[in-house]
């Protein structure tokens, strides 16, 4: 079964095959492909009173059947991949922070998180969440700031508020004991790859990203658990090294701008010269993902006086 198989029909992979890991009160439940988009890494944390779902996936589906009995739901944000099991857990409470609490009250909602309102886009990907990501419908919706803490029992879930790749995206620290080791920070789509951070929504902020990650540097945890690719990682030196390259994508997309605008250049030829993607690099968003990412970077360099906008075009200054 291959990627878009397994994401077409998540009930007929074989659960065995989904590796896991507990560590203290947290089973890692990963995804097919270690977490490869569609799917991506889930949390259970197992309380002395309750137990917790984090971002519940695709490859929580197949694993529906040996759960334990859940009592709430946590999101990290209300993405579409981040949410598609969430039907599963419909008689429970769901939590979300307030700033994205919109996408799981309706599928409008969500989409105006995204940035989409009418046309193929819209028409296109609306239909995808529903179908693939089985967009799960209004539920029992509570809503959290920063801060908040989930007492399951002898197991605290702090919500750490990290806007930028939504508004209301937030890593969940769970904390089983008094030190470093005893911790471990769920970072949702933090994800640490050589992509480097995804701003490229309506509700993404470029500024907002790099303040989340220079917040996370405070954190002192052993434990570090993307929702994509990267999975665990088991120190918190090593987080940092991996979060430091994942933010450096940021400096090396404006500096690979500047280097283009040197001639003046449209906004329209910057969307599709790709700074997010590969060059020659298609998809239903990828024009709107480029231009909204780079329209930030652009705002930001006009601001500072790096660049010039001149009509349609924008200009490098020296």
């Amino acid at each position: 079964m291959n990627l878009e198989e397994a994401a077409d029909n998540p009930s007929a992979i074989d659960p065995a095959s989904l590796a896991e890991r507990e560590i203290g009160p947290v089973t890692i439940l990963f995804g097919y492909e270690n977490g490869k988009y569609p799917f991506g890494n889930s949390m259970l944390v197992r309380g002395e009173k309750q137990t917790a779902i984090i971002d519940p996936c695709l490859g929580v589906i197949p694993r529906a059947g040996s759960l334990p009995d859940i009592d709430l739901v946590i999101h990290s944000h209300t993405h579409e991949d981040h949410i598609a099991a969430t039907y599963l857990f419909k008689n429970k409470p769901w939590h979300a922070h307030a700033a994205d609490g919109l996408g799981l009250e309706s599928i409008e909602g969500l989409m105006t998180i995204y940035g989409f309102a009418d046309g193929p886009v819209y028409d296109g990907f609306k239909h995808e969440i529903e179908t693939r990501f089985n967009y799960p419908g209004a539920g029992d919706l509570h809503l959290f700031e920063d801060g908040h803490e989930f007492d399951l029992g002898g197991v605290q879930v702090k919500v750490i508020h990290t806007p930028g790749h939504t508004r209301g995206h937030c890593c969940l620290e769970v904390i089983w004991g008094e030190t470093a080791a005893d911790r471990l920070v769920y970072l949702g789509d933090i994800e640490l790859t050589g992509f480097g951070p995804y701003y490229g929504d309506a509700w993404s902020d470029l500024e907002d990203f790099e303040r989340s990650i220079e917040k996370l540097k405070h954190v002192d945890a052993r434990y570090w658990l993307t929702f994509h690719h990267k999975g665990l990682v088991e120190s918190h030196e090593q987080f940092l090294k991996m979060l430091d390259a994942f933010a450096s994508m940021i400096d090396k997309r404006e500096a690979a701008l500047l280097d283009y605008i040197e001639a003046p250049r449209t906004l329209e030829e910057i969307v599709q010269h790709r700074f997010v993607y590969r060059p020659g690099y298609e998809g239903l968003m990828v024009d709107a993902i480029e231009e909204r990412s780079m329209s930030m970077h652009l705002d930001r360099l006009v601001r500072d006086g790096r660049v010039a906008q001149e009509g349609d075009r924008y200009r490098a200054l020296s």
